[in-house]
């Protein structure tokens, strides 16, 4: 899982860096808000981001907003690493939306459980993205049965979109899960299947 460290104190960066490498993230660091918005920019983008609050150009809450404003398939979890204190900056933090909030200096296992809550968030926001698509692709095979669909009155083939004439089951197959198994139902098996049966020697 990949994480962003965007702190400009070198000594925090760098701890920050070897803790969480320690740990098996993929990290990348910044040295400030407006670097970390540019990396953010990259291919994969990161799925934890770790703020510090206090930074040049950009600061931490200002850094959320940008990231919040700007679509995502799966939503980064952000979380804001100040020494600021009390309840005030706490709720200014979430408010600009940040999903959690860690005061420095920091203790290892907190942030550890942390950033396991953050992994866990984003593997479930994963799972879900995947199963609104798979949703999204059953409609859409769902949609491509619906509106007229030309059939002869005689062989009751049906027409594809190509032009072409095609056994019913054959189109059903093609558009949609159903599978076939193939019986004959009572009036059938009256006028055509048992006078077969008795003609035969």
């Amino acid at each position: 899982m990949k994480v962003l460290i965007a702190d400009d104190e070198a000594i925090t960066r760098l701890l920050l860096e070897t803790t969480l490498g320690s740990w098996g993230y993929e990290v990348c660091a910044a040295r400030e808000g407006g670097e970390a918005l540019r990396m953010f920019e990259d291919t994969p983008p990161p799925d934890i981001v770790l703020l510090d609050w206090m930074m040049p150009e950009r600061d931490g809450p200002e850094v959320c907003r940008i990231i919040r404003a700007r679509p995502q398939p799966v939503p980064v979890y952000i979380i804001l690493l100040t020494s600021l204190g009390g309840r005030q900056n706490i709720v200014q933090g979430l408010q600009a939306g940040a999903d959690d909030y860690i005061t420095k200096p920091f203790d290892r296992e907190e942030l550890r459980a942390r950033l396991e809550v953050g992994r866990r968030v984003v593997e479930l926001q994963r799972s879900l993205v995947e199963h609104v698509r798979q949703l999204e692709h059953a409609l859409e095979r769902v949609k491509q049965l619906q509106g007229l669909v030309p059939i002869c009155s005689y062989c009751k083939k049906i027409r594809n979109d190509r032009n072409y004439w095609q056994r019913l089951e054959s189109y059903i197959s093609e558009h949609s899960e159903a599978q076939f198994t193939h019986g004959i139902c009572p009036e059938c098996y009256e006028k055509m299947a048992k006078p077969e049966q008795e003609n035969l020697p």
